[in-house]
């Protein structure tokens, strides 16, 4: 581990204009909150958010009782987000950019003022009103990274809708299990998606997907103008019906706990479970964590380059940096588009001053050598940020010296879907910084850890990383099926959040990552279930049997080890991968690979039939020799066969 302290760089400290710029400062707001939760949020959400009407309630309900009642916040307060990201910022922001665009080439670049960009939500709020779309009703929107993107968002929360954004890499089966479950009636697309010179069939995929389910409109933005199927009756254009629509809309009503979206992500079962976020409290919580955490100032240009097909893109490219006034980068293309410079000379055209990515992506480029950042003039950074994944130190240490030339600071992000935003991370001008720390909690992050016996863990030490008390930006349920929210979350380490994440608290009490304790691989920022890996892979007649692990991977994080049992007489042949691959690319998204395959003659089981996982992971990391025990297996011999057919997987860290 690397525990060098790093100081906040004093010009930040002396300059920002929060009210957050020392550890004593923080620490007593994290006592305010501790002390009296309800009076420190109910401050807050009033300073925050424009609300038609105040609330006076705080938190009701706890995590004991949540299996009878999600927990709620500020519920009888009213509002409607859109009035907190848009309409209050018209009188003293309106012809400052909101949403600064840069497409899949450098040269494609849109700047929309909140006054514009609040036109276009007015006028897509009044075109899907006029397609029928009510208050509660799911709305779909399976688009790229450009403007309208944000605009179908938001134009869908101002009619009190409920949107669900599926990330644009994800197959038309992923696609039609979300249209399903959530019960959505319209979906939102547009005809190809670019990215990195590469065309994405997104219509070809709705249509695929909408095979005979009742979808009664499906709303498609031309883009690249590429030519697109059309039902007719069903199909109708973006531009022909949002253009002519009036620019001025009253947003409806909602209560602070109506349903905000719907987010689908993968658990240790095939089916994906539809995270929900409500109004008021997830506001609340993405506007305080953004501005905190990146030290927000009035004239800050900031990137965050995640897709709003994932949580990342929902709570820091659109809602916490709109109902913070901030002007906000959605970026289309790659990385590594048209070379490893685009991020960094992106950050000289734009004079970025906050820049938010992936460790993945850090690893990637910092391997493409130190001259395509070099080449481009980046004094304009102050704050550099991850978010998705554990940063190994070797990507901070390049990150904050190589990139922001050793004057920014660095802040490392933990949190999850299911959190909303931002739980444990540092303050840009508040947190003395350890390279690959998430360092402190947040106000009202209550974080501690578990040992194997399920004793917690006192002063420095490792275990599985669960939550104490609930904050505004938690998901209240699973779409349709609280059980499972509640049995996901709360009763592995009853009657408390287990976040499914191992972690380490050192001397100084920072708390670091140690990545994934369950079912879940994290890969490029990518949570995948293992379960869907396994679906897809015995869908193929020839495989009879398979398990995944994930393992570490230098580039990506984790990787993903398969271990497959062939059917009697079958050879495993390139062929045979190949259907393989294309299994899980038809069932999960382009987004999903193995990188490995181990041929076995059977799976490590229990004697009653259950896989040990524990034992597969071992040998995937390269670590066969600390198996534990291993008499419960109803057949030794299996785990003999595969130590001695394991493979090393491509960058296995």
């Amino acid at each position: 581990m690397h525990d060098d302290i790093f100081p906040v760089p004093e010009g930040t400290r002396q300059r920002s204009p929060n009210p957050l710029t020392t550890l004593d400062a923080w620490r007593a707001m994290r006592a305010d909150a501790q002390h009296d939760p309800d009076a420190f949020w109910l401050a807050e959400t009033r300073r925050r958010i424009a609300w038609r009407t105040p609330p006076t309630l705080g938190l009701e309900g706890s995590f004991r009782d949540i299996g009878e009642q999600p927990v709620a916040w500020f519920a009888d307060g009213t509002l409607n987000v859109t009035e907190s990201c848009l309409d209050r910022h018209l009188a003293t922001r309106g012809d400052k950019v909101a949403i600064l665009w840069e497409g899949d080439e450098p040269d494609q670049v849109r700047r929309i003022t909140y006054a514009e960009l609040h036109a276009m939500v007015c006028k897509a709020a009044n075109a899907l009103s006029d397609l029928g779309v009510r208050k509660g009703h799911r709305v779909i929107i399976y688009m790229g990274m450009v403007p309208e993107a944000v605009v179908a968002m938001l134009a869908t929360a101002r009619l009190g809708a409920v949107h669900s954004v599926v990330f644009g890499g994800f197959s038309s089966d992923s696609l039609r299990d979300r249209v399903i479950d959530c019960g959505a009636r319209v979906v939102i697309t547009m005809d190809e998606g670019l990215r990195g010179g590469r065309k994405i069939p997104l219509k070809a995929t709705v249509d695929h997907a909408c095979l005979g389910l009742d979808v009664q409109h499906v709303v498609v933005l031309r883009h690249t103008r590429g030519p697109v199927g059309w039902v007719e009756g069903r199909d109708v254009d973006w531009h022909q019906i949002v253009q002519p629509a009036s620019a001025e809309h009253r947003a409806v009503e909602c209560a602070a706990e109506d349903p905000l979206f719907i987010l689908y992500t993968s658990g240790s079962t095939g089916k994906p479970k539809g995270l929900v976020h409500t109004c008021g409290g997830y506001l609340t919580w993405v506007s305080f964590t953004h501005q905190h955490v990146f030290d927000l100032r009035e004239d800050d240009v900031y990137a965050c380059v995640a897709d709003i097909g994932w949580i990342t893109g929902h709570s820091y490219i659109v809602y916490g940096p709109l109902a913070n006034g901030a002007t906000t980068l959605v970026f289309e293309s790659t990385p590594l588009y048209p070379d490893a410079g685009r991020y960094w000379d992106m950050v000289e055209r734009h004079k970025l001053t906050i820049f938010y990515t992936a460790p993945t992506a850090l690893r990637t480029l910092a391997a493409a050598g130190d001259a395509f950042v070099e080449r481009s003039n980046r004094s304009s950074l102050r704050v550099l940020g991850t978010v998705g994944e554990p940063i190994n130190p070797g990507a901070w240490i390049w990150y904050h010296g190589v990139v922001g030339e050793g004057r920014c600071s660095i802040v490392d992000t933990w949190w999850q879907t299911e959190t909303g935003g931002i739980c444990i991370a540092p303050l840009a001008a508040v947190t003395p910084q350890k390279p690959g720390s998430a360092t402190l909690p947040m106000p009202s992050i209550e974080p501690f850890l578990v040992d194997a016996r399920g004793d917690r863990v006192r002063g420095p030490g490792s275990g599985l990383l669960c939550l104490e008390w609930p904050w505004p930006g938690i998901a209240r349920t699973v779409w349709g099926d609280h059980e499972r929210y509640v049995s996901t979350y709360f009763g592995q380490v009853p009657p408390y959040y287990f976040t499914g994440d191992g972690c380490r608290r050192d001397e100084d009490g920072y708390f670091w990552i140690t990545g994934r304790v369950d079912d879940v691989i994290n890969v490029s920022g990518h949570r995948m279930g293992t379960a869907e890996f396994e679906s897809a892979l015995v869908s193929v007649d020839a495989i009879a049997e398979s398990a995944v692990v994930g393992y570490p991977h230098t580039m990506k994080g984790q990787g993903v080890y398969a271990y497959v049992v062939v059917q009697p007489g079958v050879a495993w042949t390139a062929e045979l991968e190949r259907a393989a691959h294309d299994s899980i690319r038809t069932s999960i998204g382009a987004h999903a690979r193995v990188d490995c395959f181990q041929l076995v003659p059977g799976l490590p089981k229990t004697r009653s039939g259950k896989v040990m996982r524990r034992i597969l992971r071992k040998v995937a990391e390269g670590d066969p020799s600390n198996l534990g025990d291993l008499s419960t297996l109803a057949d030794p011999s299996v785990v003999d066969a595969i130590i001695d057919g394991a493979l090393t997987p491509p960058n296995r860290g």
